[in-house]
């Protein structure tokens, strides 16, 4: 369920407050931040913000595309390693052997 228009978007205000002072001090350095759920405003834009994931901060430079969309989106959560199991492996360990190129012969 969406925010009510009346409301409008979601901004932490000490995310803000963050962004302002940085924007006047003149300095690039990165901005902390917990609150996943804060909605990308135009001031953010050209902002690196490191946003938790719930483990360790990764690092988002926001640009004009991302205006609207909440920081949360661009830190993902999960670790995708593979599908698959055992049959999987040896499709890979088949694939990448018949990938490999042959050796030359030897005169």
């Amino acid at each position: 369920m969406s925010r009510s228009l009346k409301k409008g978007a979601y901004i932490d205000p000490r995310v803000l407050e963050k962004v302002e002072k940085m924007k006047k001090s003149g300095k690039r350095a990165a901005i902390k931040t917990w609150s996943r759920a804060c909605v990308i405003s135009p001031e953010m834009v050209g902002v690196t913000f490191m946003v938790h994931n719930g483990k360790d901060f990764i690092n988002v430079l926001c640009d004009e595309n991302m205006v609207g969309h909440r920081l949360g989106e661009f830190s993902p959560t999960r670790k995708f390693i593979r599908h698959g199991g055992k049959m999987q492996k040896d499709q890979e360990t088949k694939a990448a052997s018949a990938a490999a190129p042959a050796p030359a012969p030897k005169k």
